[in-house]
């Protein structure tokens, strides 16, 4: 069997095979999930939560909102992309050419940062979870597509302009013109 592999057989990607299959739902409703669990944190008891931290963890609060924001939204385009070629709407090329304005590099503060021993419980479970998610997301692309399908990968490959970018990705995903 490994002298066959050895040989050029084709060897079974196990990542590949995830998203190409009914068992990429599960891995699709958690990332749309989270968005919106986050999503509604955010909105609600997050806004509250947040008046009542120091300066210090409140700035720390923010900024690790947006990191936050942009990492879920980069992970549900992936998903949005890999959703669309499994259900046929789009091609793995086109996926992969799409995928290449994806970045899942968003870093987050270390938990030794000034302040976020302040920050809500629920909040850093939400980073945490999001976090863990991307690390999945990025392995899977990367065995899927390789390291220099990822964006990423390359600082020279990274857009100028990643909101507009992502409305594109996006419009694509749910073909609109």
């Amino acid at each position: 069997m490994i002298e066959a592999l050895k040989g050029g057989g084709k060897t079974v990607r196990l990542a590949e095979r995830r998203i190409f299959s009914q068992s990429f739902k599960p891995l699709y409703n958690e990332g749309m999930g989270l968005v919106e669990q986050a999503a509604e944190y955010l909105d609600g008891p997050g806004r509250t939560e947040a008046k009542k931290l120091s300066r210090l963890a409140a700035t720390l609060y923010a900024a690790e909102s947006m990191r936050l924001t942009t990492r879920l939204m980069q992970v549900a385009s992936w998903l949005l992309l890999q959703r669309a070629a499994n259900s046929g709407e789009m091609t793995r090329d086109q996926v992969a050419s799409e995928k290449s304005k994806v970045r899942l590099d968003t870093a987050s503060a270390h938990d030794d940062a000034a302040g976020w021993n302040e920050l809500p419980e629920a909040f850093v479970d939400l980073v945490n979870r999001s976090l863990r998610l991307q690390a999945l997301v990025r392995r899977m692309d990367e065995e899927i597509y390789g390291r220099a399908g990822n964006a990423a990968a390359t600082p020279a490959a990274r857009r100028t302009n990643p909101v507009s970018d992502q409305i594109t990705l996006l419009n694509t995903a749910f073909a609109r013109g």
